[in-house]
C-alpha cells in the first residue's frame, strides 16, 4: 500500500498486490534512448529478463534506492523482508536492516510500514496481508 505520492505512482495505483515470491523491488536505471528514427525505446537487451518486479524512479541525488534494493520473500507460514545488499539500507519499522552493501533481513508482519532507503526517501509503502 503507498503511503506517498512518489509511491502511489510506483504501484500505479493506492496498492499493488504480490502475485509471486520473491517480489524484488529496487531502482529504475535502465532509462530509454532515442533511436535515429525518434522512436524511443528501453535500452535493455531484447530478451533479457527484468531484475525487478516493482522499479523505483530516482530523478536526483543522494539516491536513497539501490538497483537491488530488497525483496519479499515467503518463509515458513509467514514473510521476509530480506535486504539486497543495498547501500542505504530498508527500515522496517523504525528498524534498520541492511544497508552498506551489508544486507540483512527481518520478519514482516501485517501493517508494518517500509521505508526503501533512509528517512528522507520519498518510498515509503505499508505491507498488508490479506
Amino acid at each position: 500500500m503507498a503511503l506517498t505520492p512518489e509511491s502511489l505512482i510506483a504501484l500505479e495505483g493506492p496498492e499493488r498486490e504480490i502475485t509471486g515470491f520473491p517480489y524484488r523491488v529496487g531502482r529504475e536505471s535502465r532509462g530509454m534512448q532515442r533511436t535515429p528514427d525518434g522512436v524511443i525505446r528501453e535500452r535493455r537487451d531484447p530478451g533479457s529478463r527484468p531484475s525487478n518486479d516493482l522499479y523505483l524512479a530516482e530523478h536526483a541525488e543522494p539516491l536513497n534506492v539501490s538497483r537491488a534494493h530488497f525483496e519479499i520473500d515467503r518463509k515458513d507460514a509467514g514473510y521476509v523482508l530480506v535486504d539486497r545488499e543495498s547501500t542505504c539500507g530498508t527500515i522496517v519499522e523504525g528498524q534498520a536492516v541492511g544497508g552498506d552493501t551489508q544486507g540483512g533481513t527481518c520478519s514482516l508482519h501485517d501493517g508494518d510500514v517500509i521505508i526503501v532507503g533512509t528517512s528522507r526517501s520519498p518510498y515509503v509503502f505499508k505491507f498488508r496481508m490479506r
